[in-house]
């Protein structure tokens, strides 16, 4: 499902998705977590690709679960996640105009929701991050 990287193609991306895991009769419970993996994979992605590109969101179930992968264009690995330590109030940053510069969690969210993650570089130059879900 490709799409113009927009912050607004979270919700179009989830909006498809949620329809395929549906289909699937994939329990609200199983959803939710593609929900959230989704959204960060989505999110990260229309992150590093220039404006006017476009994304392309993935979605496969077999036997084994439930695969979600979201292709963009740019080069770069993401970042393997920091060990999980939760974060102490002095740690974030509360003013006003850094409140929402206190992230960094996605992938730690999408490794601990699924049950394999992994960056499968393209031919293209670009990359899929991708995370699989059990069902």
């Amino acid at each position: 499902m490709p799409m113009s990287a927009s912050p607004a193609c979270v919700g179009l991306a989830w909006s498809l998705v949620e329809q395929r895991l549906i289909t699937w009769r994939l329990d609200e419970d199983a959803r939710y977590d593609a929900h959230l993996v989704l959204a960060e994979l989505v999110a990260n992605a229309v992150s590093v690709t220039p404006a006017g590109r476009s994304i392309t969101v993935h979605c496969r179930r077999d036997e084994d679960g439930v695969t979600i992968g979201v292709a963009d264009p740019c080069p770069g690995l993401p970042r393997a996640p920091a060990p999980l330590v939760e974060p102490d109030l002095d740690d974030l940053d509360l003013d006003e105009e850094n409140f929402d510069d206190n992230g960094g969690w996605g992938l730690s969210i999408v490794t601990a929701l699924s049950a394999a993650c992994g960056v499968t570089p393209l031919a293209s130059g670009g990359k899929v991050v991708w995370a699989r879900l059990k069902t």
